[in-house]
């Protein structure tokens, strides 16, 4: 990156970091949404998988903004905070994320593959 484009880019980490969050809400909003699925009889939970893709692509473009481990992992925090919200019961008694091994499993791939990644960079 030159040093002429280097300002603008520092101007524009809060924002960006800011847009990692509210789309790692929205990637986790969808996961959750497609993690009962099925093929047929059988419960393939492809969204856990993608959630670890998504969450070390976030993890990475923060990264390119700020070297700061703490500003790095706020799209995973986010997204943490966000499960964890999604695991409570709400006002109804409903509950999106049940007692589940599909739910264990997007909790471990939504965090073991960024949290790898941050640690070996």
């Amino acid at each position: 990156m030159t040093t002429a484009t280097r300002p603008l880019f520092t101007a524009l980490a809060p924002i960006i970091l800011v847009v990692l969050a509210v789309d790692a809400l929205l990637t986790l909003v969808l996961e959750v949404l497609y993690l009962p699925s099925y093929i047929g009889s059988v419960a393939f939970p492809i969204s856990a998988v993608i959630a670890g893709a998504v969450n070390v692509g976030l993890v990475y473009a923060a990264g390119t903004v700020s070297s700061r481990v703490g500003l790095r992992l706020l799209p995973l925090l986010v997204w943490t905070l966000g499960f964890l919200i999604c695991a409570t019961s709400g006002p109804g008694g409903d509950v999106l994320l049940g007692s589940n091994w599909q739910t264990l499993l997007l909790l471990f791939c939504g965090l073991v593959p960024p949290m790898v990644y941050v640690a070996r960079t």
